[in-house]
């Protein structure tokens, strides 16, 4: 365990924002003043399975944060001296680190508004490694950063991620079950839709045959069936024989009847040219605006090739001024392309009036022949109108063949409507294989196995917290502790109460909630075989309840002998972590930032005292501005 310890004011308690800031923070949480003042960059040299990763992050000045970083990566790294320029930005380095943690790209929800139930990300991952002066004892708080309701949030949603609740595995499952659940409601809408219109159409088609005896389709004595089959296949005869069959009769029925009849066609065909000559005028409209958009450019590219006639004529006379260096190296060869360019976009210019002239033309014929199209069909129309207004015979029968194309119109569309819901066994079937899937995935994502794993896992944790509350100075030792993910706290059990941290009195107490909670944390991370959380645990200031006046080192300091029980709770907090690194064989690194010597923690196992700040400080002397 490593330990920095020295006197106020020498940058301990800047250790853990600089960490935080290098691993590509939000926002620079570096004390201003000193600090921010001398340094041009802040870095932090990191371990991976990768090789050694140097991270390193320009001072933001007058703004919250920059996004300007260097990574340096190499086996063996020799840190620089100095930093010129950025070499990536903190989203490159937080997507190395999220793959280096080996985290999913799954949202918790999908298609979810919130934030808080995003992918996780590295940044979240630092709630379980920093515990800033702040935080160490602190009875509200119990995780860095936990004290906003972002962090706070998004904590509680990672959190059955981090214990291995909800793996990869499940996300991927939440995914593709949103997915196929919403196809599937979709394929229940369509089935529901061909189903109703299906039994509505049932209850229509026998009348639908009555209709069709009464518009003379079918032959007066026809014997209406009631099998289902019988009746799809007689309507099915009145579409396909008879939609010609009436007109025969209007020509008996009047001798305008015929002209109408003809008039309606022509109708047809005078209404069809002229839509066909308004689509051609149309293209015609947007030919002319685009050669009149290619023209332009010509007229701008012959103004900016102009100059090429001048440096010819430079070119011929022999002129030695300053043209001189574009008449060297191929210059002449350049400047007869420049004219050669220039005589070509005239040439194509010259004949550029002539295409718009066509093209005016055109449009100028078009628009006439529209017009005898639209003069022509309103006369058609008019004698319609005189023709059914004068001819009752021929309103009444014209009446009658239009109820009887509308009549054949929908029992057309009805029968297409029967045959697609005739098909309607595949959707049937597809509509199976989906809830054979989102059932299988149900069972994948389960909430009762989802919380049977966190139970685990908090089962887990709170023992390994249990064992270790008795080895610091908690007031009660024996007492099991709860950990509560929904309050991101833990609770005391005493009989038959259930007390809060924030609810238990004493720091002391706090301190030693938060160190044998942090501490069982990475214990079963590093029990897992593959853990995103890196192992890493930085406590500054943890002596800060039992003496926070005492500086280490510092002879002006209260002389009054430190109390003998004070130095044997800070000994158990140091022995404690000490012996926790050693359990963890390499793979953890705890930092204690503290004010206390090697008085009060000296002689311990695996505790080496890293750096004593007392002459000299985070920032060297040398680098501090005379003032």
């Amino acid at each position: 365990m490593n330990v920095i310890s020295g006197a106020s004011k020498t940058g301990k308690s800047a250790v853990i924002p600089i960490i935080d800031y290098c691993l590509a923070s939000d926002k620079c949480a570096i004390p201003v003043g000193v600090i921010r003042e001398n340094c041009g960059w802040f870095g932090v040299l990191i371990d991976t399975v990768e090789g050694q990763k140097l991270l390193a992050r320009r001072e933001p000045g007058d703004k919250q944060s920059t996004s300007d970083m260097v990574m340096i990566e190499a086996a063996e790294i020799e840190i620089p001296r100095r930093i010129e320029d950025k070499g990536t930005t903190t989203q490159v380095v937080k997507a190395t680190l999220n793959r280096l943690a080996g985290l999913t790209n799954l949202d918790f929800e999908p298609e979810a508004d919130s934030n808080f139930k995003s992918r996780p990300s590295f940044r979240d991952l630092m709630a379980f490694t920093f515990q800033p002066q702040n935080i160490v004892a602190n009875p509200d708080v119990m995780f860095f950063k936990a004290d906003t309701t972002e962090h706070r949030e998004k904590l509680k949603t990672i959190f059955p991620y981090i214990l291995q609740a909800v793996t990869a595995d499940v996300l991927q499952a939440r995914s593709e079950l949103d997915r196929l659940t919403r196809i599937l409601r979709r394929r229940e809408n369509d089935l529901r839709a061909l189903v109703s219109a299906a039994n509505a159409w049932r209850m229509e088609a026998q009348s639908w045959l009555r209709q069709a005896v009464e518009f003379g389709l079918l032959q007066p004595d026809q014997i209406i069936p009631t099998d289902w089959s019988e009746i799809v296949d007689l309507l099915r005869s009145v579409v396909e024989a008879n939609g010609d069959a009436a007109h025969p009769t209007l020509a008996g029925v009047d001798t305008a009847l015929d002209r109408l009849q003809a008039l309606r066609a022509e109708e047809t065909l005078v209404a069809a040219e002229l839509t066909r000559h308004r689509q051609r005028l149309s293209e015609l409209r947007r030919l002319v605006e685009s050669s009149d958009i290619y023209g332009s450019s010509l007229r701008i590219q012959r103004d900016r090739l102009a100059l090429s006639d001048w440096l010819q004529k430079l070119s011929e006379d022999g002129d030695t001024g300053e043209p001189v260096a574009l008449l060297s190296d191929g210059g002449k060869q350049k400047i007869h392309q420049l004219t050669d360019a220039l005589a070509s976009i005239e040439v194509r210019l010259r004949t550029h009036p002539s295409v718009s002239d066509t093209l005016d033309r055109e449009t100028l014929r078009l628009r006439a022949a529209a017009e005898t199209q639209l003069v022509r069909l309103n006369e058609i129309r008019r004698e319609i109108g005189v023709l059914e207004r004068d001819s009752k015979a021929a309103k009444q029968a014209i009446d009658r063949f239009d109820r009887m194309e509308r009549f054949l119109g929908r029992l057309e569309q009805a029968l297409e409507l029967y045959d697609r819901t005739d098909q309607s066994a595949g959707l049937r079937q597809e509509i199976d294989a989906l809830k054979a899937q989102i059932a299988e995935l149900q069972r994948k994502v389960s909430e009762t196995e989802i919380a049977r794993k966190l139970r685990n896992a908090v089962d887990s944790i709170e023992a390994t917290t249990g064992r270790l509350i008795p080895r610091l100075d908690a007031e009660w030792p024996d007492a099991p502790v709860r950990l509560m993910i929904p309050d991101l706290t833990v609770k005391v059990i005493r009989g038959t109460r259930d007390d809060y941290l924030w609810e238990i009195g004493s720091g002391a107490n706090w301190l030693a909630y938060h160190v044998a909670l942090t501490l069982a944390l990475q214990i079963f991370f590093l029990d897992l075989p593959h853990h995103p959380v890196p192992g890493l645990l930085i406590y500054d200031q943890p002596s800060q309840v039992y003496f926070p006046r005492r500086t280490a080192g510092d002879s002006k300091a209260d002389p009054v002998a430190w109390r003998d029980e004070d130095v044997v709770a800070v000994r158990k907090v140091f022995a404690l972590l000490g012996e926790q690194v050693a359990a963890a064989r390499d793979r953890l690194q705890v930092i204690v930032l503290d004010h206390a010597d090697e008085d009060v923690w000296g002689d311990l196992p695996n505790v080496i005292l890293a750096e004593e700040w007392r002459d000299r400080a985070l920032v060297p002397f040398d680098w501090l501005e005379d003032d």
